[in-house]
């Protein structure tokens, strides 16, 4: 029997390359880029299934064919706002995701940047490195305290629990939750949170704000100058999540002006672009999209992509589906 034939648009862990070529027809995107558009157009008439990544802008220009062969995108990651989900659909074609196995990893990275930017640790790193240290100082390089503050978490998902429950249990901060949809009495109880009726009513009350919410048109340019200006003067904004999701124009005056304290980014509007606005300021902390980078996290990931091609091409409902059509075979 013939195995279906599978494109990795970006190179992944090579033990599961190595699992994906034993059951599939396994073809490689060896240039270290994203597929183009017309690329992208290319592939969907000839594989079954395309496993694309965050870097992949699946849009409607991508997916302009009259036919398509392919019948899943098995996406490597949780966030697939990159993917246009009504067009796969039109398709036939259905897109899976990767949730749970890297938001132990994206938590404790969204910590890592809030005690950075608190904690000044990139003024103290760069001022090393470039032998500009004259020694310890009174005034030196002073940051903000973070235990016992309060912490407002926008969207509560897997990986926004995780964030609190590490920010609440470690460091013993009052937690704050603004969530599109309700969240169980449990869950907030867990840590001692409290919820917000609405995402303005959050910002003022907190003196650190992390972003867990998904993408996608809804939420663009949801952090903007006028909710930048709800936050409380040197507070401190995290982000990685979606860059779309912060105006980042507006949050670089801010942080110019200094109406908040500083921020915190691991993912931006138009990555790896990054605004030469925001590398102007001194208060912002700033990663390459390094929230799921552990070899653990990737490789689970990976291996949550294959249980879902394999249920999928199985005739089965994948776990992980995030557009269902009928299954093809």
């Amino acid at each position: 029997m013939t195995k279906p034939s599978v494109l990795l648009t970006r190179r992944w862990p090579a033990a599961v390359e190595e699992k994906l070529g034993a059951q599939y027809d396994l073809h490689l995107n060896r240039a270290a880029r994203p597929l183009s558009a017309e690329e992208f157009r290319e592939a969907l008439q000839h594989y079954d299934a395309v496993l694309p990544t965050v870097t992949d802008k699946i849009g409607r220009e991508s997916l302009d064919v009259p036919k398509a062969h392919t019948k899943i995108f098995a996406n490597y990651g949780v966030g697939y706002s990159h993917i246009d989900v009504e067009a796969a659909k039109s398709h036939g074609i259905a897109v899976t995701n990767t949730p749970d196995v890297l938001s132990e990893c994206t938590a404790d990275l969204a910590m890592m940047l809030l005690l950075m930017v608190a904690r000044r640790a990139g003024d103290g790193e760069r001022e090393v490195r470039s032998g500009q240290w004259d020694g310890w100082r009174p005034s030196h390089l002073m940051g903000t305290k973070v235990s016992g503050k309060t912490l407002g978490i926008v969207g509560f998902g897997r990986i926004g629990r995780e964030v609190a429950r590490r920010a609440h249990c470690g460091f013993g901060m009052e937690i704050v939750v603004y969530n599109r949809s309700p969240v169980p009495p449990a869950d907030l109880a867990a840590v001692n949170a409290r919820a917000a009726p609405t995402l303005d009513a959050l910002l003022p009350d907190c003196d650190f704000v992390s972003l867990h919410c998904p993408g996608g048109a809804g939420a663009a340019r949801m952090i903007d100058s006028r909710r930048l200006g709800l936050m409380r003067p040197g507070a401190f904004l995290i982000n990685t999540a979606r860059g779309e999701i912060v105006d980042e124009a507006a949050l670089a005056q801010a942080l110019m002006f200094e109406t908040i304290g500083g921020a915190a980014l691991d993912v931006f509007e138009r990555e790896p672009a990054i605004n030469p606005m925001l590398v102007q300021c001194e208060n912002l902390v700033m990663l390459p999209h390094m929230g799921s980078a552990t070899r653990e996290a990737r490789l689970a990931m990976g291996l949550r992509v294959l249980d879902n091609l394999n249920d999928f091409f199985e005739g089965k409902s994948p776990r992980d589906r995030v557009v269902c059509t009928e299954t093809r075979t």
